[in-house]
């Protein structure tokens, strides 16, 4: 297997996660494997025993290991998720917020400068917004969402950009599967293409 499938939605039938399901259909079931986050009952929540970890004091709790290893075995991830208050949800940032953590995504070096440790990954996003793209350029979300995630995730471990592709206009009814499909084809062909 060579690609995780990540997304974050409580309805199984929603869109968010038919655009995950045919992910793995187009990359092949023998290539990828599709995370539910939701469906598997992650807890999202940066308790005191994960900052003591964070802090060196305590150990990595059992489920941030198995998440951890689950992205070892990957040479790409895919975040595959609804766009809530122009960013994650809180379950997906809060699987981010527990599993890239110090020690594991990145480092502090001796002078205190980060050390990211996940140049081997390759990031992909396939964020479904019900908004159009014209109004996330137009009131600098598209901006924003690139700073925190881009920005913030991904460069701050190190790990490689990879396809963006975006599903607007989610909830606009007969044209959206056409998008998503239409996003799925781009970010399977960027995997596709990186494998040679």
């Amino acid at each position: 297997m060579r690609t995780l499938i990540v997304t974050a939605h409580p309805d199984a039938e929603s869109l968010t996660h038919h655009a995950a399901r045919r992910l793995q259909q187009v990359l092949g079931a023998e290539a990828a494997e599709v995370v539910d986050l939701a469906g598997e009952g992650f807890d999202p929540r940066f308790t005191a025993g994960d900052r003591r970890a964070y802090l060196g004091r305590g150990p990595t709790a059992p489920d941030v290991v198995a998440e951890q290893e689950r992205v070892d075995a990957v040479e790409h991830l895919v975040l595959v998720f609804p766009v809530y208050w122009w960013s994650m949800p809180a379950l997906l940032k809060g699987w981010v917020d527990r599993v890239f953590v110090a020690g594991w995504a990145f480092d502090a070096g001796e002078d205190g400068r980060i050390v990211p440790r996940l140049q081997r990954l390759t990031v992909h996003l396939l964020p479904l917004s019900g908004t159009s793209a014209a109004s996330f350029a137009r009131h600098g979300y598209a901006d924003a969402f690139s700073a925190q995630v881009h920005g913030g995730i991904v460069d701050f471990c190190g790990a490689r950009r990879g396809r963006t592709a975006f599903v607007h206009d989610s909830e606009g009814g007969e044209r959206a599967p056409a998008a998503v499909e239409a996003a799925v084809q781009q970010v399977a062909s960027t995997i596709t293409a990186a494998a040679g």
